[in-house]
Formats: structure tokens, C-alpha cells, sequence
């Protein structure tokens, strides 16, 4: 038993990775769910707009769609990554039973935890920036400045 504590130790790290990753899935998904709702209102207006009032409706639809494609890739993005994490706390485990050094297995497994969570990190961030210029174009449409 004395031995299983130094692995339950480290061990926790990843386990506290992925409650974090569950927060910024959860985030992720809020915003993929208010970009489609997004999207249908507009879909909705668009059915029934004349030919003058189309080609802006359709631009907010575009990138809509490109939103929710950088959202759906981070996602995915952070799901891996906790999955990754997951794994490296399975072979934490196994590796303290079974006294095999899977080191490499580890540092690999680490790694592209960090690197799918980076990346993933920098998607979210990129939408934030969408989200922000389409409400800038948005805003000008309307002559509400640049600010």
C-alpha cells in the first residue's frame, strides 16, 4: 500500500487536467450551441427575404458555419487531449503494477495530452476573434462606429 501512494500522487495531476478540460468543453459547446441557434434564425430570415436583404443574411451564415467548424475541430481537440490524459493515468497505474518502464510511452502520451490541449486552446481563441470581427461588421452595417 505504501507504495501505491506516490502513484496515486502522480496520478492526480492528469485526473485534475481532465476536470479542467471538462470546463473548457463545456464552454466550447455553449458557444458551438449559440453559433447554430445563430444560424437558424438567420436560415429562418433568409427564407423569406427579398433579394436585397440576402447577401448580408448569407455573409452571417458563412461565417457562422466557419465558426462552428473551428469550434467542432477544437472540441475534438480537447476531447483527445482528455482522452490522452485519461490514458496516462491508466499507465501510470499499470506500469507502478507491473514494474515496467514505459517512460517514452508517458512522455509521449503527456505530450500530445499538451500539444491537443494547446491546440485546442488556440482554435477557441481564433473563434473568440471571428465572433468579435462579425460583430465589428456588424455594428458598421448599422453605423455604430469602430470602436
Amino acid at each position: 500500500m505504501a507504495e501505491l501512494i506516490p502513484v496515486l500522487q502522480t496520478a492526480i495531476g492528469p485526473v485534475i487536467l481532465i476536470s479542467g478540460i471538462g470546463l473548457l468543453i463545456l464552454s466550447m459547446t455553449n458557444r458551438l450551441g449559440r453559433a447554430i441557434d445563430r444560424a437558424r434564425l438567420i436560415g429562418s430570415q433568409l427564407a423569406g427575404a427579398n433579394l436585397g436583404e440576402r447577401p448580408p443574411l448569407e455573409a452571417q451564415l458563412r461565417i457562422l458555419w466557419r465558426r462552428a467548424r473551428v469550434i467542432r475541430s477544437a472540441i475534438t481537440l480537447s476531447a483527445a487531449s482528455a482522452l490522452a490524459a485519461a490514458l496516462l493515468v491508466i499507465l501510470i497505474f499499470i506500469t507502478a503494477i507491473t514494474g515496467i518502464d514505459a517512460s517514452w510511452l508517458v512522455a509521449g502520451l503527456f505530450t500530445l495530452c499538451m500539444t491537443s490541449l494547446i491546440v485546442s486552446l488556440v482554435l477557441f481563441i481564433h473563434d473568440v476573434n471571428q465572433s468579435l470581427a462579425a460583430l465589428k461588421l456588424e455594428l458598421l452595417a448599422h453605423g455604430l462606429g469602430d470602436e
